[in-house]
């Protein structure tokens, strides 16, 4: 509990919010239920639109390896190339939706090109229409994300932030539950690969739907500016932030390489996906009450947290000799990772830009989040084939280590924007 003199204290700085001196957790519930109805609109699309992409991620290796026959090198190159046009585009669209201040038709066209183009992977019969489709898939993804987390932090209020983008974080994060136990449910029922692929057309259809109910937040007008996405143009704090998230990014590899490492460890195949559907329940759970106690102590408090416990976990992971039982609380650890980061992190975007550049600053956040993931995961696969696995673990310890201590260092805490 803060004392009065010291909330007191805080509540005259500049852009920090005077907070309660009563503990956060048990106005949780009604917190949550005072969200507007536009972050609650958000959070139930998100959860029917992971909901489809999970039934389906989990099963895409198999399908192109199985039934289309794709080599895993061309199974790279897919996955590449999809990363790279969703990275791209999520630049692009934050930057069109701030031009034309609206995100509403930025964020329908994402997530019906989404919902169209994973139910018609069923009918491809080479990998080159697949790869297509594949490509569609993650174009609407690129499309969707930077206009819709820009309407996220116009929704809410300063002081509500870390809680919006923790709650539509755990409503993602419940879709990434449910998604794959439907597939393996589906799969228990002798439903074949093609098959649970049309069904994504269910909750993908459902999401449309939601999504067309979308009202957009009014901005006021400003004087038309040529189509600019210039870095520059953000305070030098935003950049000095990016530059703190690249270096995390870098030690950030696929989370597949972790279930594998698990694999390595002996957890069986068949407890694999429970094991990450672990990770997604415990990131639900927690999403929203963490990234909420970012607006009372900071965002900067929360992700350092969140970092200093990734780099526990990959440092523990790169010990052989555990046992399978450890593992199971070693991933719960790692969904508290994500509940304590994913929300705060971007609540933190819109902390430090004005309003009128908040989809460009989005935007500029998921592209080097998104791009860096490719260089990550190759550095991590080639330390683990040369020197072993503790090498790769550690290198990516040593980049959240190096990130954390440089956010603590070289990023102000920001100050308010006013409104244009």
């Amino acid at each position: 509990m803060i004392p009065a003199r010291r909330a007191l204290s805080r509540a005259r700085r500049p852009g920090l919010l005077a907070v309660p001196a009563r503990p956060i957790l048990p106005m949780m519930p009604r917190a949550v239920l005072q969200l507007p109805a536009t972050v609650w609109m958000l959070g139930c699309i998100s959860f029917l639109n992971d909901t489809a992409g999970e039934l389906v991620y989990p099963l895409l290796p198999i399908y192109f390896a199985v039934v289309l026959q794709v080599e895993p090198r061309i199974f790279g190159f897919i996955e590449g190339s999809a990363l790279a046009v969703n990275s791209l585009l999520q630049l692009v669209s934050g930057r069109a939706a701030d031009r034309s201040r609206s995100a509403k038709g930025w964020v329908v066209a994402g997530y019906g090109i989404a919902a169209v183009s994973r139910p018609m992977l069923a009918f491809a019969q080479s990998w080159p229409v697949a790869m297509g489709f594949r490509l569609a898939d993650r174009m609407g993804k690129g499309l969707r994300s930077s206009p819709r987390d820009a309407l996220l932090a116009l929704s809410a209020a300063p002081g509500q932030r870390g809680l919006a983008f923790g709650f539509h974080r755990a409503m993602d994060n419940v879709g990434a539950v449910a998604g794959p136990l439907m597939a393996a449910w589906l799969l228990e029922q002798k439903a074949d690969l093609r098959q649970v692929l049309l069904w994504t057309a269910v909750p993908g259809l459902l999401t449309v739907a939601l999504t067309l109910c979308l009202k957009d937040v009014e901005r006021e007008a400003r004087p038309a500016v040529p189509f600019d996405w210039r870095i520059g143009t953000f305070s030098l704090a935003f950049r000095r932030y990016l530059l703190v998230l690249g270096v995390f990014t870098l030690g950030f590899p696929s989370s597949l390489f972790l279930l594998l490492r698990a694999r390595e460890l002996g957890v069986p195949d068949a407890e694999l996906p429970l094991l990450w559907a672990g990770v997604s329940l415990v990131a639900a759970l927690c999403s929203t009450g963490f990234s909420a106690w970012s607006d009372r102590v900071g965002r900067k408090t929360m992700i350092v947290a969140g970092w200093w416990v990734y780099s526990a976990i990959l440092l523990l992971l790169g010990f052989d000799g555990w046992s399978k039982a450890w593992l199971w609380p070693l991933f719960a650890m790692y969904g508290l990772f994500f509940a304590a980061t994913e929300g705060a992190q971007k609540a933190l975007v819109a902390d430090m830009v004005p309003r009128h550049g908040v989809g460009t600053a989005f935007g500029w956040f998921n592209l080097v989040t998104g791009l860096l993931l490719l260089p990550a995961s190759l550095i991590f696969g080639g330390l683990t084939q040369a020197f072993g696995s503790a090498w790769a673990f550690g290198f990516s310890a040593a980049c959240a280590v190096a990130a954390t201590v440089l956010l603590i260092v070289a990023v102000p805490r920001p100050e308010r924007h006013p409104d244009p």
